[in-house]
């Protein structure tokens, strides 16, 4: 075979590669919030149930090292706790707030209750990284932070002030992790798959008596051994079968997605991104309004619309910095990141992120 066509070839599997990974994500992604909401409707136990995804994403890093599949650390001394301490509190704590403000607000609503994450993740950039933005990146968030504010003070339907806050909060908290991320890389030597299961191993530990903390003992109490735990009502799932198989879901399907983390390294690049954040965004309301019976106003749908378009042009102009010469002559460089980096604040227990 000639050069010519092994190239066509292998320019084909790349775009077979890159398709498949960003469709994994997407659906990944929505899966996960959905599942996460479908759970948090029943329970009273929101700290408990991510522990219990992170036990089980913990459980299928072992099976998978005991198989072969992948390979993984089994060691822990208190350097690598003291290394990657930030990075485990603010994975708990994020993930916590992710997981309450799923539960105060609906499916649909969660992306603009979370949606100052992108100016926070610059503004953090900023501040930790000495990572100037250009001017047209302080437009973009400028667009994000509006959608945000029509979504809050111009929709329609009344929303949870503690949704709200905990979104608020939980952005923050992510903006921060990512740049934390990058240094616990370090305590790894590199390794996004070593740091993934050391941060799901460890945040399970300190997940233990935050739970008790929290005051969730009773609510676990009554979700096992309550009146008729496993008898369906309505012809639904019970609270209990519904927790068993939403932490079975995420969990497993947030292990998939440290795995691909890796591979999502290599080939997503910020048309991808903006792509995979835009059919997620739109998809996550119409799924809501099908799984839930959300209600989709008319400042509901300008808040989505308003912090999409401000995400994309962010992710063009990054896009075009990333081609040379920056708006204000610098040049720049676009850093390829892990798309579950992009799906952030998913409830994801297994991020790198």
């Amino acid at each position: 075979m000639s050069p010519h066509h092994n190239a066509r070839a292998q320019q084909q599997n790349n775009r077979l590669l890159v398709t498949g990974t960003v469709l994994f994500y997407l659906v990944a992604a929505l899966a996960m919030v959905m599942a996460n909401k479908w759970v948090l409707k029943t329970t009273s136990a929101p700290l408990f149930f991510l522990f219990t995804q992170l036990v089980i994403a913990v459980v299928l890093f072992l099976v998978s090292h005991a198989v072969g599949l992948v390979q993984i650390p089994l060691y822990v001394d208190g350097q690598l706790i003291k290394g990657l301490a930030a990075n485990v509190g603010l994975n708990v704590i994020g993930l916590s707030f992710s997981n309450y403000t799923l539960k105060y607000v609906d499916a649909s609503f969660y992306q603009i209750a979370r949606g100052l994450l992108l100016p926070f993740t610059v503004a953090t950039s900023y501040v930790f990284l000495h990572a100037r933005p250009s001017s047209r990146i302080f437009v973009s968030c400028s667009v994000v932070t509006m959608g945000f504010l029509v979504g809050v003070f111009m929709d329609a339907i009344p929303i949870s002030p503690f949704g709200i806050t905990f979104g608020i909060i939980s952005s923050a908290i992510t903006a921060v992790h990512s740049v934390v991320i990058k240094k616990s890389l370090d305590v790894v030597h590199g390794s996004a798959m070593h740091l993934s299961w050391y941060t799901n191993l460890l945040s399970a530990v300190v997940m233990i008596p935050l739970v008790l903390l929290a005051g969730e003992g009773p609510a676990v109490f009554d979700l096992f051994f309550g009146p008729s735990p496993i008898v369906p009502v309505q012809g639904e799932l019970s609270a209990l079968n519904t927790f068993i198989w939403g932490s079975l879901i995420t969990g497993s399907v947030g292990f998939l997605m440290s795995l691909a983390s890796v591979l999502s390294i290599k080939v997503t690049s910020p048309i991808t991104h903006m792509v995979s954040s835009a059919v997620r965004g739109v998809a996550a309301s119409l799924l809501g309004m099908w799984l839930f019976g959300d209600i989709l106003s008319g400042g509901r749908i300008s808040s989505i619309a308003i912090i999409l378009g401000g995400s994309i042009y962010y992710t063009w102009i990054k896009h075009v910095e990333s081609q040379g010469q920056k708006p204000d002559g610098n040049v720049a460089k676009y850093e390829r990141v892990p798309l579950e980096d992009v799906e952030a604040g998913n409830g994801t227990p297994t991020k790198p992120e």
